[in-house]
């Protein structure tokens, strides 16, 4: 976990998420980044010398098998409050899967968004964390590029002026290697998704292109990174008007 606090607290340093009286909900999905996220918050709390309090949320989608009763003991164990929604997520989106029977992940992901708004609010939160890690904001710029046909990836931080609330991904700086090795070594507790799309989505299909980048090219992973960043060094087309 040192490595994974030393980078909450530069993604916090540079692009200033954590505030005094802050009191940030944290999407608890019960998997590995959601885990390590909550657990860092809560380990950050103690050390960085800033007041804020952590409330975490777990939206019950109605997946089968999900059993959130390790991570809910675990969050006893640490006095965390865990306040778990009931909702009819995987109805909806069983209704509006396409002839081949795929789920709209991009539709899952706004009603998620909307529930845990609503309960962050419900319970007096001002910011919202999400556990998005540097591999999925290059992973999201790659998906824009292709998909979308333009260069962008999630904020570190955005306010949303209707809802009045702020969204921050302290994990920025964090590799998805270091959080499988932070669960390892802290032994922290993770459901495993029964999502039916899980692992077969375009975002998968990413990855997989990634990884296979990242083997014949060894440095290109932390060049991404700083891609995101580098401002400077934007030089793109500009058409006249």
């Amino acid at each position: 976990m040192r490595k994974v606090l030393s980078n909450i607290r530069k993604a916090d340093h540079d692009f200033e998420l954590i505030d005094d009286n802050d009191k940030i909900a944290i999407g608890i999905s019960g998997g590995k980044d959601s885990i390590v996220l909550l657990y860092g918050l809560y380990l950050y709390k103690q050390m960085s010398q800033k007041n804020f309090d952590i409330l975490a949320i777990h939206l019950k989608l109605g997946f089968e098998g999900m059993d959130m009763t390790p991570i809910a003991s675990w969050c006893d164990e640490l006095k965390i409050e865990l306040i778990q929604v009931e909702t009819d997520v995987y109805k909806i989106l069983k209704i509006q899967a396409n002839d081949e029977g795929r789920l709209p992940c991009s539709l899952c992901s706004r009603f998620k968004k909307g529930y845990v708004i609503d309960e962050a609010l419900k319970h007096g939160c001002n910011k919202i964390a999400f556990a998005h890690h540097g591999d999925d904001a290059v992973e999201t710029l790659f998906m824009n590029m292709i998909y979308g046909g333009r260069i962008a990836t999630f904020r570190p931080k955005m306010y949303l002026t209707r809802k009045k609330v702020t969204f921050i991904r302290p994990l920025l700086y964090v590799f998805e290697n270091d959080i499988r090795r932070a669960v390892d070594h802290e032994h922290l507790p993770v459901v495993t998704s029964t999502c039916p799309m899980d692992k077969h989505t375009q975002r998968e299909e990413i990855k997989q292109l990634l990884s296979s980048m990242y083997k014949q090219y060894p440095t290109a992973r932390d060049n991404f990174m700083t891609m995101l960043s580098n401002q400077e060094q934007i030089d793109l087309w500009h058409k006249n008007k």
